[in-house]
């Protein structure tokens, strides 16, 4: 007991004090939790052998998140996503694999041999990979999609992969195999990912566990019967997805104990995840699976947020054992040559990736982004360098070296995300590489920077009303798009002197500034504030700080993006109360002054320098504005004062202020 509550601590201590840093730098939490590992493990020495059993057990993780990723997906966008599922992920397998099967080959390593490292290193890390994607929030981006599709399809492939690779098996290994992998567990071995112990039998996929008896009960049938086994248990999945689930949820849900709801969100899950390694196929896949099932259930959210805890502490400790395995003697005995191979796998991978986004018309940053995101080895790796070992398809001496490849490329992956940030998330546009900006043959009363789902409002309504506008837009997809609809817009950076100038800035009356990033508006409002001290602008707020930003910056009318919106909603859900649209109307015209004058008198006490929690003087305006509204508000309720409009009648009774009768029927 003593020694788990030790190895808990290191762990929990080495995680809480460099993923926040981590995070604060920029540079991702995945990193943090390999830093962390690298650090308890190879550097102080404070973590040993016990790392590849708590592996066994973290990679539930991997299980937990494929689970969660099948919640989002209905169905029907996992039809639509068959495309790019066989056609990009599966020729990123195959010539990934065939490329880097050619050069191991040209490094003199025999053909079998050859072909079985290709195809090791052809798969990628889900756990790293979706986790940098999610945590960036670019899960939901072109790129991001294209990149879990092929994570996707490389998941399906290792089931076929485990049944090609003994083909391959050299007889000249027999016998050395088990004995030889065994030999170099002591460190970080192939092994270590996935639930495949050294020296015993293999598992098909994430999360399989290498301790207890073999639970792979199709290896004892003929090979007629594991077509109809795998079949009957996919069947089982999905038919007790849409017929079983909900009953039993009700039954739960019933019970009034919210812990029970727990368990039976990780029994369904580990019950999944068991029954897939009784018949030889991925956990991962097969709870995956249950999720896309259940996307469209009533207990979908309630699933997710019983079993997302659990799954952030389990791939937080996945990438801890990854960093604490890197066996660094072995990096260090020849250094020169593992940089190098660890440079040539990136860079034919992300050649291969970086092709197959143009074949499939994936442009500009999420090309980039699936290009560098997919560039490294994965855990899958682990698992079919111990299989290859214990088949006799390649020799145990290549494991160390093989091994610390796809550890190292696992470590540079934030790496990569870090420089797609910096660099081309930046460079590129949405649309593809930044074009020559368009020739501007056009003048108008208003310059519009932006035509995004808030510049084109404001657009549609000024020309409809007859004023003539000139409309600045950076991605050239959107630019050739609203060609199509007769919407005359000009391709080029709104931020840039010249193209304003170009605009007719020192012509027009007005200018607008709804583009998207917040300090850029900011800018782009200074700077058209100096040029012209005389003009009108317009500018498009984030949030309630930004309207401070724009008010020193010289914007003459700051509209909050979400603000209106947001006045509406209340309006409707005052309405839904049973108030009367008369004193809906009243209110929500109050809480609207109100609130714009209050914000002036905010802005003259707000500083940038100083947060608004530590500046007296805007926390003394706020509360004494907040509590001037809700007695005004709250005195204009109780007062008789509508009689003024007869147009209006009020409602005999309020939900919140019931009358007797005789009041009621006036």
């Amino acid at each position: 007991m003593g020694g788990f509550l030790l190895d808990a601590t290191i762990y929990l201590t080495a995680a809480v004090i460099l993923v926040p840093i981590c995070t604060r730098l920029g540079l991702g939490s995945v990193l943090g939790y390999l830093i962390a590992g690298v650090l308890i493990g190879p550097v102080f020495g404070l973590v040993g052998s016990e790392t590849q059993d708590l592996q066994h057990f973290a990679e539930f993780g991997v299980v937990m998140m494929l689970f969660l990723i099948g919640l989002e997906l209905e169905p029907r966008a996992l039809w639509d996503m068959r495309l790019r599922l066989l056609g990009l992920g599966g020729l990123q397998v195959i010539v990934t694999a065939a490329l880097i099967a050619a050069a191991a080959m040209a490094m003199d390593v025999y053909w079998t041999i050859a072909v079985a490292i290709g195809f090791t290193f052809a798969l990628s890390s889900t756990a790293i990979v979706m986790q940098s994607l999610s945590e960036k929030s670019l899960d939901k981006t072109e790129g991001g999609r294209a990149s879990f599709s092929v994570l996707l399809f490389q998941d399906i492939a290792v089931i076929p992969m485990l049944a090609f690779l003994p083909l391959l098996a050299m007889p000249e290994l027999m016998g050395s195999g088990a004995e030889d992998a065994a030999s170099h567990s002591a460190g970080y071995d192939g092994d270590a990912a996935h639930g495949t112990p050294s020296g015993g039998d293999h598992d098909a996929g994430h999360g399989g566990g290498g301790h207890g008896p073999d639970l792979n009960l199709v290896d004892r049938l003929p090979g007629w019967a594991y077509p109809p086994v795998v079949l009957a248990a996919i069947g089982l999945i999905v038919g007790g997805g849409f017929y079983l689930t909900r009953p039993l949820f009700r039954f739960i849900a019933r019970s009034g104990l919210r812990e029970m709801f727990t368990a039976f969100a990780l029994f369904l899950v580990i019950g999944i995840a068991l029954l897939m390694t009784t018949v030889g196929l991925s956990p991962a896949l097969g709870t995956f699976l249950a999720g896309v099932v259940l996307a469209n259930s009533e207990y979908r959210h309630e699933l997710e947020a019983d079993i997302e805890p659990f799954r952030g502490i389990l791939m937080g400790l996945f990438f801890i054992t990854v960093g604490a395995g890197i066996r660094f003697d072995v990096f260090l005995a020849d250094w020169a040559l593992i940089l190098g191979l660890l440079a040539a796998l990136i860079a034919v991978k992300a050649a291969v990736l970086f092709v197959l986004g143009l074949i499939f018309r994936i442009r500009g940053r999420d090309r980039w982004l699936m290009t560098l995101s997919l560039a490294q080895a994965g855990e899958f790796g682990f698992v079919l360098l111990s299989f290859n070992i214990q088949s006799n398809v390649i020799p145990p001496d290549l494991q160390p070296i093989l091994a610390l490849l796809v550890a190292l490329s696992m470590l540079v992956t934030p790496l990569l995300f870090i420089l797609y940030e910096q660099v081309f998330a930046r460079t590129y546009t949405e649309g593809g590489p930044t074009r020559d900006a368009d020739e501007i043959d056009e003048r108008g009363t208003t310059i519009i920077a932006g035509h995004g789902r808030f510049g084109q409002v404001v657009n549609r309504l000024l020309r409809a009303s007859g004023y003539e506008t000139v409309v600045l837009e950076l991605k050239s997809d959107l630019v050739d798009g609203l060609r199509k609809f007769d919407v005359k817009t000009f391709y080029g950076d709104a931020t840039r002197p010249d193209l304003l100038h170009a605009a007719g800035l020192m012509e027009a009356k007005q200018f607008v500034a709804a583009i998207d990033d917040k300090d850029q508006i900011t800018e782009l409002v200074k700077h058209v504030r100096r040029e012209r001290p005389d003009i009108h602008i317009v500018a498009r707020a984030v949030d309630r700080h930004h309207v401070y930003q724009l008010y020193a910056a010289g914007a003459n009318d700051i509209v909050r993006e979400t603000f209106d919106s947001a006045v509406r909603a209340g309006r409707s859900a005052l309405e839904a109360l049973g108030e009367h649209p008369f004193e809906v109307e009243k209110a929500v015209r109050f809480f609207v002054r109100h609130d714009r004058e209050t914000l002036r008198e905010l802005a003259t006490a707000w500083k940038e320098s100083v947060s608004v929690f530590d500046n007296e003087e805007y926390v003394a305006i706020a509360r004494r504005q907040n509590q001037m509204m809700m007695d005004t508000m709250r005195s204009d309720r109780t007062a008789d004062n509508n009689a003024i409009d007869r147009a209006w009648q009020p409602p005999p009774t309020r939900p919140d202020d019931p009358e007797d009768e005789d009041d009621a029927t006036r």
